[in-house]
């Protein structure tokens, strides 16, 4: 069975409407290489027939859209067990090239493109969703970027859309890995309608009964008629299907958490805060857990991503990624939360005061002073 699954559904005007599946419904259609693989070509190919009026990209099952990278791989390959994929390139370093790639790709997509977010969508699951032009969440809808948790950052993109979130939102949920809702995410930019889970196939049904134009903008005001129908009737649902966004709820506190000049500072300010909020309390936990040094990579990260081009953010991540795959903490903190999953990761660096600067400065050093992989991008 394929790792994509595509399938062309007979539209108005001689039109068609194309689905494409991540189909690995065990693994929570975490996203591998051979699905990054077939992906990648298609888009060129999408955007090029006249014939393809939208595209759906969706999960098997109900459970996830797509919970993250493949880690186990990605793992094997930092610790030596994966053979050289092409070349004198390993793995990790592979991978990262081929799915920021896959991500640039699918934000300068300009035919529609409708990511169905349901269920759980993290890492570089969110990485395929972020760029979209129509991201639907659903009351299922479960999104993080948790990867403080695992010595990382958040790549696929991040840099790019925590920046973009409302006041200091995305630094916040760097840090604390907090899972978003589907309010939270139409709220902090990353999803643009809200439908109930059960109205997929009828999404699919309405699609292919547009009478579709030829134009570019014929072919979006036909998306986005049919998504802005389901959305309204989603809304519309008794009892209320959306939860309630815990960003909007809590986001003067967020800032305010948020407003200092040194990292230390933030931190202390999160945990030394006394409350019963058990959503607040789940974001203190994820600081106490997670990897100091990823956390001094994280605020470095946002803060020099700031102004970066959509392909500078790209180029500047893989250089991020190459090198984490290589400095031991991202290995161990997969290995502690995800191989051996005794949750005991033992960080490099115990708290905040001992990461050494100069160790963080050098994730950041790009790997090819020459020729940079994305530099077509």
């Amino acid at each position: 069975m394929s790792a994509v699954l595509f399938t062309e559904h007979p539209a108005g005007n001689g039109k068609k409407i194309i689905r494409a599946r991540l189909n690995s419904e065990k693994s929570l259609n975490a996203l591998t290489l051979e699905m990054i693989r077939l992906l990648a070509p298609k888009l060129p190919e999408w955007q090029d027939d006249p014939c393809v009026a939208a595209v759906i990209l969706d999960g098997a099952g109900e459970k996830a859209f797509c919970a993250g990278g493949d880690i186990v791989n990605l793992y094997k390959g930092m610790v030596g067990e994966t053979p050289v994929a092409e070349g004198e390139r390993g793995f990790c370093e592979t991978f990262f090239i081929e799915e920021y790639q896959l991500d640039h790709a699918i934000h300068c997509f300009s035919k529609p493109l409708i990511v169905w977010g349901s269920g759980i969508v993290m890492g570089g699951g969110l990485g395929l969703m972020a760029g979209a032009n129509y991201r639907v969440v659903t009351e299922s809808s479960r999104i993080a970027m948790p990867e403080v948790s695992i010595g990382l950052y958040p790549d696929v993109g991040g840099t790019w859309f925590l920046n973009r979130m409302p006041g200091r939102v995305g630094l916040f949920l760097g840090l604390t890995a907090s899972a978003m809702n589907a309010a939270d995410c139409r709220y902090a930019g990353l999803a643009d309608r809200f439908i109930q889970s059960d109205k997929r196939a009828q999404m699919l049904e309405l699609l292919q009964a547009v009478a579709w134009g030829d134009q570019l903008e014929a072919l979006h005001h036909g998306v986005n008629t049919v998504l802005r129908q389901l959305e309204q009737e989603s809304l519309a649902a008794q009892p209320p299907l959306q939860p309630e966004s815990q960003l909007l709820k809590h986001f003067d506190q967020i800032n305010a958490l948020m407003d200092h000049y040194a990292l230390g500072d933030i931190v202390n300010a999160l945990l030394s805060l006394e409350t019963d909020d058990r959503w607040l309390q789940r974001a203190q936990a994820a600081v106490r857990s997670g990897s100091p040094a990823a956390m001094a990579l994280i605020f470095a990260q946002i803060k020099r991503g700031k102004h970066l081009s959509l392909k500078e953010v790209f180029q500047a991540e893989l250089d991020l990624s190459v090198n984490c795959a290589k400095a031991g903490e991202f290995t161990e903190g997969v290995r502690a939360l995800l191989i051996d999953k005794d949750g005991k990761p033992d960080w490099r660096f115990k708290s905040l005061d001992e990461v050494d600067a100069a160790w963080i400065e050098a994730l950041f050093v790009t790997p090819w002073p020459q020729q940079h992989p994305l530099a077509a991008l």
